[in-house]
């Protein structure tokens, strides 16, 4: 029987197994007889299409030269790839630089992102970034929060990257986003200020649900992000759905999730302000900002 949970953590290990064999130097059908496997068997691995045993993964794993923590890593994603739901604790099982997000962001064409609190991290500058790790994270040295920045900040590069092409960003911001200021007025205005400076980029797009606009369908979701893949492969994937908090993250791929969510960003699109009001309103708010300083 089909596993019925999310197919997210074993595509995400398959790319991680193809960059391995890749910087390896190895090609899959080498990999294959090396292994003593069919070429399709891992063809198939590396799309996704099968769960994975932890023991197969570290077959490949030690095959590529890969290291110990390496190995360990994998075998905890192909750990997840047998689970029927799959509900990301942010545990040790998966280090930080594993994260699962960073890789299906990498990997993504396009990102929709309905934000309803705060500023996308891809679109965060350093002052809003600071403040909000200060907030979340009182405990923490300085030293320790200018690391989570840097690698929040890091990611930026992405909406930038030349090859593979970067992908489109489209974004919906919730007007109460806009309008919760950081402690210091002026610094959310300069937030405000890089918000039109990023919306004038060829593959950014912003818009602003103005809080006039009412009820949207769907509106109990708060905030998701939608991935698209590319369609041009011969086993495209499914859209993913991401949401995720303080102590874990939930992605979904099955078609009727995919279905509820393209309603709710369909209904949200239908209640925005178009692209030049939207940059008009996130102007004002900064001159408000700014002369409350």
């Amino acid at each position: 029987m089909e596993d019925s949970g999310s197919t997210v953590p074993r595509r995400q290990l398959g790319r991680y197994l193809r960059e391995l064999r890749e910087s390896a130097h190895v090609t899959a059908a080498a990999a294959a007889k090396e292994l003593e496997w069919s070429a399709p068997r891992v063809w198939r691995y590396e799309t996704g299409q099968v769960p994975m045993h932890p023991n197969d993964v570290e077959a490949m794993c030690r095959l590529y030269g890969a290291t110990p923590e390496t190995i360990q890593t994998m075998r905890a994603l192909a750990r997840e790839t047998k689970a029927h739901g799959w509900w990301h604790s942010y545990g040790e099982a998966i280090k930080d630089w594993f994260k699962l997000y960073v890789g299906l962001e990498a990997a993504a064409t396009k990102i929709r992102k309905y934000e309803a609190d705060l500023v996308p991290g891809l679109l965060q500058t350093v002052e809003y970034t600071r403040e909000v790790i200060a907030v979340d994270h009182p405990d923490l040295s300085e030293a320790d929060r200018q690391a989570k920045a840097d690698v929040r900040l890091r990611r930026q590069r992405l909406l930038a990257r030349a090859v593979p092409r970067a992908p489109h960003y489209d974004v919906i911001l919730n007007e109460a986003v806009l309008r919760r200021p950081l402690r210091d007025p002026a610094a959310m205005a300069r937030q405000l200020d890089a918000l039109v400076v990023a919306g004038g980029q060829h593959n950014i797009t912003i818009r602003v649900l103005p809080l006039r606009a009412g009820l949207f369908r769907w509106a109990e979701t708060g905030t998701f992000t939608m991935l698209d893949f590319p369609t041009d492969v011969r086993e495209p994937e499914p859209t993913t759905v991401y949401m995720d908090g303080p102590c874990g993250a939930v992605y979904l791929d099955k078609p009727h999730e995919i279905q509820t969510y393209e309603d709710a960003w369909r209904s949200l699109g239908e209640r925005t302000l178009d692209i030049d009001d939207s940059r008009e309103l996130i102007t004002a708010i900064a001159k408000e900002m700014n002369h409350d300083t």
